[in-house]
């Protein structure tokens, strides 16, 4: 597989939410470009094609989801998926209460669609996380057992630190209580087994490298959802989805299946590397949990770093890293997921590695990474410290 920044001088680290698409998606885009371009809706056959192209990937998704096929949807993205899967299962279950229970770190999507969909007298409970960034069980199981919940959400791993999260234990807590639990399987899926502990699911596509502009939503039969917006033959998704791009999707995710395993084990001996030399650079937390996590996320800060100064830094030397918070990266504020945690949030780095990312890359960076936190220090007069 060819890394998109090879022959340029450029490293990209940055592959959280959007990674380069993976070669077999961009095949599947092509063909379903001449073969899936005609609304699906439309009975002639240039639509009965595009239809067919739009069941398969449904199909496909299911096997790996453990899902059946009909409970698979396809969304414009996965921050509408999160926003429409807690809106229409709060709204289905607003007889039961008002309240929405979350993790302190989920991501901020959830964040504020509970708070938009609360009902008058309904809070957002929050959970807290330890300094791992995994939230407390038996606190969860707390507030789902105090009554009038309608919806419980936790995401199935972090994808700002990569910690994985106790999605079996709460989902039986949330079972118990008679509470559907929505996992958000946007970090995991494609990267990790998600696994069955779930009513309702939903995945980001362009995370495993498929095109961006796709979501997927899953919800099991047994789960009440009610449509919020006005009315539409595509509630998930009005005016539909992309067909070439939802389909490209399936392919990639079928792919990164296939390798999955052999992927985990290189890209975890990568971050493993990772977490070791970058604790030898002086005032530096290397923070998520070091073996229950995602194989390719690795976050840590620094003190006495601007986060801004330090990406700046590395983008010079021919590094696109991430900082502050994954959910809100363009504004470089604060992460509130490392604030939930209690961590270092200045100076912050987030990398995550693709499936093509070399130990090669994933070297030079090191080399380069101390000098570059040397060098924002030194700008802000407080090396030696």
């Amino acid at each position: 597989m060819t890394h998109p920044t090879a022959g340029t001088g450029r490293t990209h680290l940055d592959n959280g939410g959007r990674a380069p698409w993976h070669p077999l998606a961009r095949t599947a885009f092509l063909q379903a470009l001449d073969d899936g371009w005609a609304d699906p809706r439309r009975l002639h056959t240039e639509g009965r094609r595009a239809a067919a192209l739009l069941a398969g990937a449904r199909e496909a998704v299911a096997d790996v989801l453990g899902a059946r096929t009909e409970e698979v949807r396809f969304t414009p993205s996965h921050t509408a998926s999160l926003h429409a899967a807690v809106a229409q299962v709060a709204q289905a279950r607003r007889r039961h209460g008002g309240d929405v229970v979350v993790g302190a770190a989920e991501r901020a999507a959830v964040l504020h669609a509970a708070d938009h969909v609360l009902a008058p007298d309904g809070r957002r409970v929050t959970v807290p996380v330890d300094t791992s960034g995994r939230v407390d069980v038996d606190a969860y199981a707390t507030a789902l057992s105090a009554g009038g919940v309608a919806l419980a959400a936790l995401q199935h791993a972090n994808g700002e630190v990569g910690t994985t999260q106790p999605v079996e234990a709460v989902h039986e807590a949330a079972r118990m209580a008679g509470v559907p639990l929505l996992v958000d399987a946007g970090a995991s899926l494609g990267h990790a087994v998600v696994g069955p502990a779930w009513d309702v699911l939903a995945a980001d596509p362009a995370d495993w490298g498929a095109p961006a502009g796709v979501g997927i939503v899953a919800a099991r039969q047994r789960t009440r959802t009610v449509a919020t917006g006005p009315e539409d033959p595509e509630p998930w998704a009005p005016g539909g989805v992309s067909v070439p791009a939802v389909f490209a999707a399936a392919v990639a995710l079928q792919a990164a299946e296939a390798d999955r395993a052999q992927a985990d084990a290189r890209r975890r001996a990568l971050v493993d590397e990772i977490r070791a030399r970058v604790a030898l650079i002086p005032d530096v937390e290397v923070v998520g949990d070091p073996s229950e996590r995602l194989p390719h996320v690795v976050t840590f800060s620094f003190l006495y770093v601007d986060g801004e100064a330090l990406v700046t830094e590395l983008d010079r030397a021919g590094f696109a890293v991430g900082s502050g918070s994954a959910c809100t990266a363009s504004t470089l504020e604060p992460s509130h997921v490392l604030a939930a945690m209690g961590v270092l949030t200045h100076g912050n780095v987030r990398i995550a590695l693709d499936r093509s990312t070399t130990r090669a890359e994933v070297d030079r960076f090191l080399d380069v990474l101390p000098e570059a936190v040397a060098t924002v220090r030194e700008m802000l007069g407080v090396q030696g410290l």
